[in-house]
């Protein structure tokens, strides 16, 4: 017979962590991995599990004492000395670092730390996930901790040291796949359009660099479709062709006219906001040559037929590539639609150095309760994201509202007036 202390084995940040249950008893016989104590800090509880079997003799700790790795849990009594090259066995046979490092001698450690190096990474669960949520390979991680074990500040480190900011361009290590496309079977190779090329590097530093955030809303536009379509000219007799995305782009300027926050531009040298008092909506127009977001100007001073008007020659000039390069700049905000094409949600993504932009989806119908009874609407799928450095949640849904009233029935019946 040998006694052995068990001790509180290395478990991550957790220190001077309270005792909150123990889970065996004096005289008690156990195996190895059975539950001993649980453990609970401010983020988490954990079970200290035993590293050795045999009878307890004495535990030396109570619910409610404060431990830390290295603080005796309990006295055991075992029977004879375990076989040291069946843990070396384990470690070989890909067992996790962290697990063999709490039960394993000093002298097998090192074999312990080949393993690691060989691509098993020591890490919590927590951490693991953290790791996967920032699109990093938990296994390229050099942990700070005993053993190589990876803690969230080591995870944060290596995804900085992945990217880094060059005068507002954002530069990525550049990885090579280990297998080519061509491997696998039949390819063809094109040139990226150029306006492809020059729009990434932008879309890249937007994603990277402004927090989104993207608010889903659906808004009820019967009565302006049923105003829109009826529109006529009163010499002619002749329909009125006035696009849904004039209405929007009214719509919007009088949002950003009640919430100036939305026409406004950070300044992150100085950390001031750059209000800005002209109204030049950007809107996304696709293009053989791909997408560009040229600005309409002055909108706010345009009636809706001007600006149906505006759309179109803007959208003419872009599709024959002969627009001005200074138009696709000094926007208040962007509207992109793809009300043409399809779909109903999406996350547009932000302009800069715009704070906002809205996504506009497909019309579709959707029966609604009216007045006590069944009927069927006209809705209108929004999305809207924005700079969450310059505009809340609270405001983001007030802007939302502000939209639905806009293009619901008030706002129709006062144009047709």
């Amino acid at each position: 017979m040998s006694e052995k202390k068990i001790l509180v084995p290395n478990i991550g940040d957790f220190k001077n962590v309270e005792v909150i249950e123990v889970l065996v008893k004096s005289g008690q016989q156990i195996k190895k991995n059975d539950p001993l104590i649980t453990l609970e800090s401010d983020k988490s509880s954990v079970e200290v599990p035993a590293t050795d079997e045999g009878k307890i003799n004495k535990i030396n700790i109570k619910v409610g004492d404060k431990v830390s790795e290295g603080t005796e849990i309990l006295s055991l009594e075992t029977i004879g000395k375990k076989d040291e090259s069946k843990k070396i066995a384990k470690v070989k046979e890909n067992i996790t670092p962290k697990e063999v490092v709490e039960e394993t001698p000093k002298e097998i450690v090192p074999a312990v730390k080949k393993v690691t190096a060989e691509g098993i990474s020591s890490a919590s669960p927590k951490v693991r996930k953290f790791a996967r949520e920032l699109g990093a390979d938990i296994v390229q991680i050099p942990g700070s901790k005993r053993a190589g074990r990876v803690t969230e500040d080591d995870v944060k480190k290596f995804v900085r040291s992945q990217v880094s900011v060059n005068e507002g361009k954002v530069e990525r290590k550049i990885y090579k796949d280990e297998y080519p496309h061509e491997a696998f079977g039949e390819i063809e190779i094109k040139d990226l359009p150029r306006v492809k090329k020059l729009s990434g590097p932008q879309l890249v530093r937007s994603w990277t660099e402004i927090p989104h955030v993207t608010q889903h809303d659906e808004i009820d536009i019967t009565e302006m479709e049923q105003f829109r379509t009826t529109l006529i000219d009163n010499y002619t007799g002749e329909r009125i062709r006035i696009s849904p995305l004039a209405f929007i782009t009214r719509a919007v300027v009088n949002a950003l006219k009640e919430y100036p926050n939305f026409n406004s531009s950070i300044d992150t040298a100085t950390n001031k906001l750059i209000f800005k008092k002209y109204y030049h909506v950007g809107f996304a127009v696709d293009t053989p040559h791909g997408l560009m977001v040229p600005k309409m100007r002055n909108v706010d001073q345009m009636g809706l037929k001007e600006i149906y008007e505006e759309l179109k020659r803007v959208s003419k000039l872009c599709k024959e590539l002969k627009i001005d390069k200074k138009e696709f700049f000094g926007g208040s905000m962007t509207i992109s639609s793809l009300g043409g094409i399809g779909g109903n949600f999406f996350t547009p993504i932000i302009n800069p150095p715009e704070v906002a932009i809205l996504g506009v989806g497909k019309t579709f119908e959707k029966v609604k309760k009216v007045n006590g009874q069944f009927i069927e609407r006209k809705i209108l799928p929004i999305s809207l994201s924005y700079d969450h450095r310059v505009i809340d949640g609270a405001e983001g849904a007030r802007f939302c509202v502000h939209l639905s009233k806009s293009l619901g029935k008030d706002f129709a019946f006062k144009l047709a007036v």
